[in-house]
């Protein structure tokens, strides 16, 4: 077996993604070892996930570069861009080989994207929805949404690599989720069936990357 992949997590919640994560590294039935837990909001428990692991955390938030900039389109860019630049260099100061994204609600740039890319770091992306369905925040209630709307009849959630277009990379491993016919099925409801389906869907999307990277180091 080669040496576990050098990996990094970014989150912004809860983090319950990132426990099934550690526990199955824990098990050994993954083979990677996270090297930091970075996030963009302080209070996130993904963070004390993290910290009850013995695994390195980080807080990187955006706030403190907006006040540097006018409150202007232009000024926000600007400081999404100063913001992404620095988390790259905040990553790749611990040399990993993959950058998995659970849950991280910051929308990545190529101020962050280029150079990871250039250092060859894979990066991906949990997004609960099917490929190019529902791109962007809030994919679950906007399915849901079009759901009731007799629009759609299923939807899914998918492990994908990141590109600077929202949520249209490569698919990795997709998981359709069908809704129950005959059900008012509530977004409460609905929203824990879903994450249900993420928790094995990350598992095993992460599981098929770490081995590409495995059997690229042979």
């Amino acid at each position: 077996m080669t040496a576990p992949i050098r990996t990094t997590v970014l989150i912004s919640g809860n983090g319950s993604n990132l426990q099934a994560v550690i526990d199955k590294i824990a098990a050994q039935q993954l083979n990677a070892n996270i090297v930091r837990v970075l996030s963009n909001r302080k209070d996130a428990y993904g963070l004390e996930r993290a910290r009850k692991a013995n695994i390195p955390t980080q807080y990187h938030n955006l706030v403190k570069y907006k006040k540097q900039h006018p409150a202007t389109p232009e000024g926000v860019q600007a400081a999404r861009e100063e913001y992404d630049a620095e988390l790259a260099r905040l990553i790749l100061v611990d040399q990993p080989e993959l950058v998995v994204c659970l849950g991280f609600m910051h929308v990545l740039s190529p101020r962050f994207l280029e150079p990871l890319e250039a250092a060859k770091v894979r990066i991906i992306n949990l997004h609960p929805a099917l490929p190019g369905a529902f791109n962007g925040v809030n994919a679950i209630g906007r399915a849901h949404a079009a759901w009731m709307e007799g629009k759609i009849d299923k939807t899914g959630v998918m492990i994908h690599d990141v590109i600077s277009e929202v949520d249209m990379g490569k698919p990795i491993l997709v998981k359709e989720i069908p809704f129950r016919k005959g059900q008012d099925e509530d977004l409460e409801v609905f929203e824990k069936r879903v994450h249900e389906t993420e928790w094995g869907t990350v598992l095993e999307g992460v599981d098929v990357v770490l081995k590409e990277l495995a059997a690229k180091k042979q």
